[in-house]
């Protein structure tokens, strides 16, 4: 089992990150293979619509999502982590999921190519938010909720939490133990 964690926050170490962690350290106490990417680490332009990828699956922008493709294809389990920004998902995390659509052909249907690899495949969710009413995150998980159910892939689990000051989440044991038990599941065949 290869489970990828995909952390949308720019800030490596911060609350989302330490979320992530748990979740990874939960899916290989479980006996996966993980593997981490850091979205502010990358150069990942925004989706241009030019449909060139309808065609053959191959998205023509040359950035850093060239290298992410592979690891998402590859992966059985994906955990994205994000906090709400501006009460959203972050920008870096709103440019990767909407380049998932070289996936698709014109019809909005997996590419032929990649659908044994995307069917079925298990999404996890992780967003944190400065506000005590968790809540405030619902339009991440309904934006992963939709996208789930269009494509046929299974969120297998969401995680809300409220921190506002870097690190603050470390002491938060039960969402640091929900991460965990989000990794533990992510690591199994269902």
């Amino acid at each position: 089992m290869k489970v990828l964690g995909v952390l949308g926050s720019p800030r490596v170490g911060g609350n989302s990150d330490i979320l992530l962690d748990q979740a990874l350290a939960g899916a290989k106490g479980a006996g996966a293979e993980v593997d981490k990417v850091l979205l502010c680490q990358a150069k990942i332009s925004g989706c241009l619509d030019c449909t060139k990828c309808n065609e053959a699956g191959v998205c023509a922008i040359q950035d850093d999502m060239q290298t992410l493709y592979p690891k998402i294809l590859e992966a059985d389990a994906i955990i994205h982590s994000v906090p709400v920004y501006f009460w959203a998902m972050t920008a870096q995390m709103k440019a990767y999921l909407d380049r998932w659509c070289a996936l698709f052909d014109a019809e909005w249907r997996w590419h032929k190519a990649y659908w044994p690899q995307m069917k079925g495949k298990r999404i996890g969710l992780i967003t944190l938010c400065g506000d005590a009413n968790v809540a405030t995150a619902d339009p991440i998980v309904h934006s992963f909720k939709n996208t789930c159910e269009f494509t046929g892939l299974h969120l297998i689990g969401v995680v809300r939490a409220s921190a506002s000051a870097r690190g603050e989440i470390a002491g938060n044991e039960a969402a640091k133990k929900e991460a965990y038990d989000l990794g533990k599941k992510a690591a199994q065949k269902e």
